[in-house]
């Protein structure tokens, strides 16, 4: 009895298929799974059906790993240059002297097309820095990052017009997008970009924040406290 079950429910499944030829486009995890035979004949289309199936599989794991490997080594450079960037800034014998290493390697070596520091206490011998400007912590002109300077969290993007205003004044135009990185208690560190996608939210920001830390320890050094 049971085998003439099997036999009526097998027939009904072939004959379902025979309706409906498509089917297994829909779940190709299930063509990988049946044993197909290999002789001649019409089952060597299925055959070739899942050895395609296969090939787009490994064409896709193939794409990801050459995506890893290329973020892979884009990491590797950040890592080096901001390794080279910790080193240069303990190099320098004053605030003046770090902060100036500070803005040249962002834009030589991270490729800054506008940098920018906000600092909040003045530092001597750069009252005409065009990329510093000094802002008074309990300045009016803060108030659009003060919930920024509190947290400390990186900002990647198209920042807010206000915002924009005071980091890049009259060549604001030039900028479409920005990576800010506050730093509390001491400032604010901008990167700007004509480039509208080349910061982006939700982009990592770990080497930012290491670049960050470093200058903050660095300028601690000339701390009169």
């Amino acid at each position: 009895m049971s085998e003439t079950v099997e036999k009526i429910g097998a027939h009904e499944v072939a004959a379902w298929l025979r309706r409906h030829p498509t089917f297994l486009k829909q779940f190709p995890d299930l063509a990988l799974t049946l044993v197909v035979p290999r002789d001649d004949g019409p089952t060597a289309s299925l055959a070739s059906y899942q050895l395609d199936v296969l090939r787009d599989k490994n064409r896709e794991l193939q794409r990801r790993l050459a995506d890893l490997a290329a973020n892979a080594q884009i990491n590797e450079r950040l890592a080096v240059r901001t390794h080279q960037l910790t080193l240069a800034l303990m190099k320098q014998s004053s605030a003046g002297d770090t902060l100036r290493a500070m803005a040249a390697s962002l834009e030589e070596d991270f490729a800054g097309d506008l940098v920018r520091l906000v600092l909040l206490t003045p530092v001597a011998g750069l009252e005409q820095a065009p990329w510093l400007q000094v802002v008074a912590a309990d300045s009016p002109a803060l108030s659009s990052f003060r919930d920024c300077l509190n947290d400390g969290e990186p900002i990647c993007g198209r920042l807010q017009p206000e915002k924009n205003a005071l980091l890049y004044g009259d060549r604001v135009d030039d900028v479409q997008s920005s990576a800010l990185l506050p730093l509390p208690g001491v400032g604010l560190i901008a990167v700007g970009s004509r480039d509208g996608n080349r910061f982006y939210p939700g982009m990592g920001t770990l080497f930012l924040r290491m670049m960050g830390e470093a200058l903050v320890v660095a300028l601690a050094r000339f701390d009169p406290a």
